[in-house]
């Protein structure tokens, strides 16, 4: 006994000390748990194409980097001596340095960010995730062309804005020769517009998966004025307010959003749609704001209240056949105004608007903006008329200058189509040499030239009236 109990003791000699109290923090992740932190937050602007302050985000190497103020950005092991650290601390009146004119990182963020340059800032990147960089110094390089999921006129009809990949190429309208490329964050560009007055390109898309992204350029300088993350998916669908002091777009969390176009800041959020928001238009006014989605319906949203008005379309299941994608507010020569309900909340007479919708059935419908007439289950009364379907799914929809045609474009099976509608009648022309599925189009200013283009990288240019193919030319930019 003697000698079990010596044993004992002497084995408790060499235990280790246990300290109690709070556990050593786990080991944090740069590309776990780090690098979202820095997407959804930093990155919008500190990237190669708007790098405030000389500090860039985007990746690992850049983060340990000196900005203009030749302080150290993260200083392996010691986060006393890292400037970003004191950039995100929160100071006693609640506020901090970054992010700029936003709400500081939550304490959770801040002590991730601290642990991990206290442990040593090391690098986790796996190496497949290790892309070469891409940005202004290193613009994409294509093997092939792009798939082209939207392009723009500008409002003069000089420049032609088209999607790539991580950019937007603008093309001069003359020769169709490449003049410069916005390169942004965004992997996927899914959707552009200029500004009504010309002067900006606004974009929506971002990373699968990762994050949202919506970009503001001035595409004459090439300076990319805004970058904000929205939400953690691809956006889609954008559109300006005629005024040009809005932007809406549609998310794949089921929301509608619309910002304002000097500083990117959230103005309005509406969540009744029930799957993706794709399209979205803003009525001619700046007041309403209209939004499709796979939901199968168009809903309106009071702009200035963020309040859901009224579902456009019917609501009765079956009513529409598949999904919208696109949306698109047609020009009115003459302004009138059109009666409401009076049961309607805050009734009174709105300018009339009319909607051109398209998704999945391959059925372009016009609608009317506002409810002449109280609603009554199962009817459809906003409704103007339908056009002839086409082939496939219809990726975009848009008006002439003037609001008297429209262009469609579809793709089913690996082929496209692209045709032109009278508003008024439905006559129909069909738009030649189409070279495969066709996703978006757009409107020469002077009414004599629709450009569309999709899966192989061509943009078409035919003459509306009759359907011939004027010209061509592929997205394949060789630097």
């Amino acid at each position: 006994m003697r000698i079990r109990l010596a044993l004992v003791a002497a084995a408790s000699l060499v235990l280790p000390v246990v300290a109690f109290g709070e556990d050593p923090p786990a080991k944090v992740s740069y590309y776990k748990d780090v690098r979202p932190i820095m997407q959804q937050h930093c990155n919008g602007c500190h990237q190669p194409a708007k790098p405030l302050g000389g500090y860039v985000t985007t990746d690992h190497a850049n983060l340990l980097k000196p900005g203009e103020r030749e302080k150290a950005g993260v200083v392996p092991g010691k986060p006393g001596q890292s400037y970003l650290i004191e950039q995100i601390k929160v100071h006693a009146n609640g506020r901090a340095e970054m992010p700029k004119n936003r709400d500081p990182l939550t304490a959770a963020q801040i002590k991730t960010v601290t642990d991990w340059v206290t442990q040593g800032a090391a690098d986790d990147t796996p190496a497949s995730a290790k892309a070469v960089a891409v940005d202004a110094a290193n613009p994409p390089k294509y093997s092939a062309p792009p798939v082209v999921t939207a392009i723009s006129f500008s409002a003069d009809g000089k420049f032609l804005a088209v999607t790539g990949y991580h950019e937007i190429l603008i093309y001069e309208t003359d020769k169709y020769a490449l003049k410069s490329r916005l390169i942004g964050i965004s992997e996927r560009v899914q959707s552009l517009a200029y500004s009504p007055d010309g002067k900006k390109i606004a974009a929506v898309g971002g990373a699968p998966g990762r994050f949202g992204e919506i970009q503001i350029w001035n595409p004459d300088s090439e300076k990319l004025l805004v970058s904000a993350p929205v939400t953690f998916d691809t956006l889609y669908g954008i559109s300006w307010s005629p005024d040009s002091t809005k932007i809406a777009f549609g998310c794949s969390d089921n929301t509608v959003r619309a910002v304002d176009a000097l500083t990117g800041k959230q103005l309005l959020q509406m969540g009744t749609h029930s799957d993706w928001v794709l399209g979205t238009a803003f009525s001619q006014d700046n007041l309403h704001l209209v939004s499709v989605g796979r939901d199968m319906s168009m809903k309106l949203t009071h702009v200035e209240t963020q309040r859901f008005i009224d579902n456009v379309t019917s609501i009765t299941p079956g009513g529409l056949k598949g999904g919208l994608i696109t949306v698109d507010r047609r020009p009115m020569k003459e302004k009138r105004m059109q009666k409401v309900p009076a049961d309607t909340p805050g009734a009174k007479p709105n300018l009339y608007d009319e909607l051109l919708i398209a998704g999945a059935d391959g059925v372009p419908r016009l609608y009317k903006m506002h409810r002449e007439v109280k609603r009554e289950i199962g009817d459809d009364s906003n409704r103007v008329r339908e056009f002839e379907k086409m082939t496939g799914r219809i990726s975009a929809a848009i008006f002439n200058p003037d609001g008297t045609k429209f262009a469609a474009v579809s793709s089913l099976d690996g082929k496209g189509e692209v045709r032109v509608y009278d508003a008024n009648t439905g006559a129909k022309v069909q738009c030649e040499k189409v070279s495969g599925p066709a996703y978006a189009t757009a409107w020469h200013p002077n009414g004599k030239l629709v450009a569309s283009a999709g899966f192989d990288g061509t943009v078409w240019l035919h003459d509306p009236a009759t359907g011939k193919l004027v010209n061509s030319f592929v997205v394949l930019p060789k630097k």
